[in-house]
């Protein structure tokens, strides 16, 4: 099979789908891969790489999207992209459709088929989703120090304190892989650390992890008026797979907050959980404040330490990869279910449930899809 690695133009995202040794080895198996000039120089590899590796490498993103069967790509498409779609066309990436009903109706008219990491699941997990979730949850809690910070229109606070002044507070809503890394950090960072979630199994699960150094409590409207009115930084860490993200946190409890706090929303990629982030933002302007409180809602934190993301990535993917180009997207979707539920879109169809349900659309089983 073709496999096409196209340069991210998403602002300022420096991942790349595949890395080196990733095309080592499908080109060891006896696959293709075509790398647009300058597709990794972002995450520290250059063309010579993955020359090196067996790669082509194609002058610009028309020539790779025109010639490969399958694309592998870290972000969703951007607009100046949807031009490239063309019917058969397999395309492997982050996706976030739910939030993002142009690029569906894209998708959809061009008859692409669209598996999206975020909904690949194995028994109960998102395989491709965790290693990004990680990285986020991670810089989450580095990001929001550094915007407490009074240059960065923070309220001027270290999150540890220091001997004789109070520590600041960090609430984190959601205890998934986002939220408990984001604790990792803050807690590390000597902060007073709050969880707010829903489920009594998962409470469980992060009291037997943090201990006594963090305070996981049942998230309910009375917690969240607490603890995020409360918080010198609160961190959106809520995932419905497939689907947007719930509104948890209303105006009413931002206007609580005490001024120049820091509200960071890793939720964003499906529509976030506070009311008063209402748009996304990017690298290039990540925050504005509302009420007084910083609001910060980049799309693609991991694209800022791509070398790492990138690394984690490709671990994650290439199995699914070569699945699909050594078997066909048929014969791969029969052969791993939780690829199957990867499938969003196929032969003019949504094919997946939580998707179309918040698009207001219809969807059809991914068998019947990839039959027509």
């Amino acid at each position: 099979m073709i496999i096409g690695i196209p340069r991210e133009v998403m602002d300022n995202e420096n991942r790349v789908s595949l890395a080196p040794s990733g095309a080592a080895e499908l080109t060891r198996a006896g696959h293709r891969v075509m790398v647009e000039r300058g597709a990794g120089e972002g995450s520290g590899y250059t063309d010579e790489h993955y020359a090196a590796a067996g790669a082509s490498l194609a002058e610009g993103a028309a020539e790779v999207w025109g010639a490969a069967e399958l694309i592998v790509k870290v972000k969703e498409p951007q607009p100046s992209e949807y031009g490239l779609f063309r019917e058969g066309l397999l395309l492997f990436t982050y996706l976030h459709l739910a939030v993002e009903p142009k690029l569906a109706l894209a998708l959809m008219e061009k008859k692409v088929t669209a598996i999206a990491y975020e909904t690949v699941s194995k028994d109960g997990a998102l395989p491709l989703l965790t290693p990004m979730s990680e990285v986020a949850g991670r810089m989450a809690a580095q990001i929001g120090a550094r915007l407490l910070e009074q240059q960065y229109g923070g309220k001027g606070i270290l999150l540890g304190g220091v001997p004789g002044v109070k520590r600041g507070k960090v609430t984190i809503i959601g205890g998934g892989v986002v939220g408990m890394n984001a604790a990792l950090i803050a807690s590390g960072l000597g902060a007073q650390v709050v969880i707010l979630e829903q489920s009594p199994d998962r409470i469980r699960q992060l009291q037997a992890l943090f201990g006594r150094t963090v305070d996981t409590l049942m998230s309910d409207r009375e917690s969240l008026e607490e603890h995020v009115a409360g918080a010198d930084l609160a961190i959106g860490a809520v995932l419905v797979p497939g689907a947007k993200a719930p509104r948890l946190v209303d105006a009413s409890i931002v206007k609580n907050m005490s001024p120049a706090s820091v509200i960071l929303d890793v939720a964003i990629d499906q529509g976030g959980i506070f009311e008063t982030i209402d748009r996304k933002t990017s690298y290039t302007d990540p925050t504005y404040t509302r009420y007084g409180v910083v609001h910060y809602a980049v799309a693609n934190m991991p694209g800022a330490v791509p070398r790492t993301s990138t690394m984690a990535l490709t671990n994650a993917t290439l199995p699914y990869v070569r699945l699909i180009a050594e078997q066909g997207i048929r014969g791969a979707v029969l052969a791993s279910p939780p690829l199957a539920e990867g499938v969003n879109a196929a032969a003019g169809h949504l094919t997946h449930a939580a998707v179309a349900r918040d698009l207001g659309l219809n969807s059809i089983p991914v068998q019947e899809a990839l039959a027509r």
